[in-house]
């Protein structure tokens, strides 16, 4: 593709993450499921590397390549037409560079970016050293001329850092400094509640994405709960993966 057209790609994903209007960009995992959900009327996919592993039998946690992952990419960017969000855990020990020259020839017009780092036992990125490489990031994006969007992910609720009565504060301190490097969206990835939702939704400054369970809940609940965006993780996939179970038992 272009840099012209992954530019305007790139611009009409942005344009999707409205605070209170969420974007909901359904993770998907190969050709197949991204056709899916194109053709149920979702404008934008999200590409996880957890169902992406689990469908070439890798672990999840960086247990498959970068370019195991862009080969997937590659695919579903040849097969659906609309803005392409890929997961690359923490970054699978390459240069912000190659991150970015790999997701634009793969067609892929923004990038999640977690501060677990799984090659060094998944320790945490300091706040300053996570901030530091969405800076990266971005500037390799704006060197290609290309808006590529950082969504920013901070772990520390799954890692359950801290005291629990400080996590929100961390996790929002974390993400301002992301969003001061460059970011486009903030993740603080977890199962909130509504009042923490909406607090996360309210003092960041720019869109927060939320993971949803498309099985539960509604995008309506996340609209008024703040959200700026909505993806769905493994779950959609898992969800799947308990009906097929289902349709198969009387068959064996």
């Amino acid at each position: 593709m272009a840099t012209r057209d992954l530019a305007t790609s790139a611009q009409a994903l942005l344009d999707l993450h409205r605070p209170g209007d969420p974007g909901v960009f359904p993770t998907v995992w190969d050709a197949w499921s991204a056709g899916l959900a194109v053709e149920g009327g979702f404008a934008a996919l999200t590409i996880g590397s957890h169902p992406v592993a689990d469908s070439i039998g890798r672990a999840d946690n960086e247990g498959m390549t970068f370019e195991e992952l862009l080969t997937r990419v590659r695919q579903i960017s040849g097969a659906v037409d609309v803005p392409l969000s890929v997961d690359i855990e923490s970054g699978y020990g390459e240069s912000p560079e190659r991150l970015i020259e790999g997701l634009l020839d793969a067609g892929a017009v923004g990038l999640n970016i977690e501060d677990t780092v799984h090659s060094e036992g998944g320790r945490l990125r300091e706040a300053a050293e996570h901030a530091d490489l969405v800076g990266a990031l971005r500037q390799a994006a704006d060197g290609a001329g290309v808006p590529l969007v950082v969504n920013a992910r901070t772990d520390v609720f799954l890692k359950q850092v801290g005291d629990e009565a400080d996590r929100v504060d961390l996790a929002i301190s974390r993400l301002r400094l992301c969003a001061d490097a460059g970011a486009r969206s903030l993740y603080p990835v977890g199962f909130h509640s509504d009042d923490v939702q909406r607090r996360l939704a309210t003092e960041l400054p720019l869109p927060v994405n939320a993971i949803g369970n498309p099985a539960q809940g509604s995008r309506a609940h996340f609209a008024e709960l703040g959200v700026g965006r909505v993806s769905f993780g493994p779950l959609w996939q898992m969800n799947l993966a308990e009906r097929a179970t289902e349709l198969l038992t009387d068959w064996h």
